[in-house]
């Protein structure tokens, strides 16, 4: 049971038609996370408790009207707060819905807005659906889901990647691939993993090419990282993408700093039981689970909830100053 003074997280729980209630309710009845933090769930209370009982789960859950209210409770009921956008009946298990989309918007702004009023002092988010999405008129990766002017810190046991972008077509990366957004992104890392205890971050940059051996590797990449040398920072690269998330599995770097999405998700997703994904470049801790909503596996009690115990235990880690 967590003290008073532990940090108070929020979990929206993502579209109720998918994994995202099954993996948080199975995440929190370990009690791993209320070992260092306090936990409120944001979504719907009936499917959080249906959730709860159709998997077996021995753990309890209360209504409250607003994070003060959750960060009073004692004991080791958690607390819900439930907005009554959605009820049971609104959606289907396995099959996305207007009604799951809204919902599932609505307690992402609740959980944005209650940190950036420092109601909370951190939340995760847990898998969405773009088809709910659509279906309810937003669109397809809400503005909350991706703050301007944020990077995702990606990591699972040794392995810390951080790409210079998301989802990215693939004709338009060497563009994107400037010195200017490479030595950003470092500089960025570089004093992030400071604050967090990295004494002296080691950091290695992924080249762009095969074997890092092409124009953007010569004359943007390897200026970045020159630059961020002079600044301080101990940074190698660019280095060959096809060895570089090896040798920092084996502990030769702290982080990656990687040229696209998927060249550093392949190598965490090799571990992605144990993943969780960090937004750098906010001011409060905000944590997201690297996988999607899941709806063939919705609703059977099969889905792994590794990645929202990590997440957990990360973001309760960095909202009490314990760093990484």
């Amino acid at each position: 049971m967590p003290n008073s003074e532990a940090p108070l997280l929020a979990v929206a729980i993502g579209d109720p038609s998918g994994v995202g209630t099954e993996i948080s309710v199975k995440a929190l009845a370990t009690g791993e996370p209320q070992r260092r933090s306090r936990v409120m769930l944001i979504g719907n209370h009936d499917g959080i408790v249906d959730t709860a009982r159709t998997s077996g789960l021995d753990i309890t859950f209360q209504r409250v009207s607003d994070a003060a209210e959750a960060r009073a409770m004692t004991g080791a009921t958690i607390p819900v707060f439930d907005d009554s956008t959605i009820k049971l009946g609104d959606y289907t298990l396995g099959e996305p819905s207007a009604a799951g989309g809204r919902a599932t918007a609505g307690w992402i702004d609740r959980a944005v807005a209650w940190a950036e009023a420092g109601s909370i002092d951190g939340f995760i988010i847990a898998p969405v659906d773009s088809s709910s999405f659509k279906l309810a008129g937003l669109p397809k990766s809400i503005p909350s889901m991706h703050p301007p002017n944020t990077f995702l810190l990606r990591m699972t046991g040794s392995l810390r990647m951080i790409p210079i972008g998301e989802h990215v077509m693939m004709r338009d990366i060497p563009a994107m691939v400037t010195k200017a957004n490479v030595l950003h992104v470092i500089m960025l890392i570089g004093e992030t993993l400071k604050r967090w205890g990295v004494a002296a971050p080691r950091i290695a940059v992924a080249g762009l090419n095969p074997h890092a051996a092409g124009a953007e590797d010569a004359e943007e990449i390897a200026p970045a990282v020159a630059e961020a040398r002079t600044r301080g920072l101990d940074v190698k690269g660019p280095l060959s993408p096809d060895t570089v998330f090896r040798r920092a599995m084996h502990g030769e770097f702290d982080v990656v700093v990687a040229m696209y999405h998927d060249q550093g998700q392949i190598a965490i997703k090799l571990n992605v039981e144990e993943a969780c994904a960090v937004f750098i470049g906010l001011p409060y801790v905000r944590v997201g689970t690297p996988h999607g909503s899941a709806f063939d596996i919705a609703g059977k009690n099969v889905a792994q909830h590794g990645t929202m115990l990590t997440a957990l235990n990360a973001a309760a880690s960095l909202a009490s100053g314990a760093g990484l």
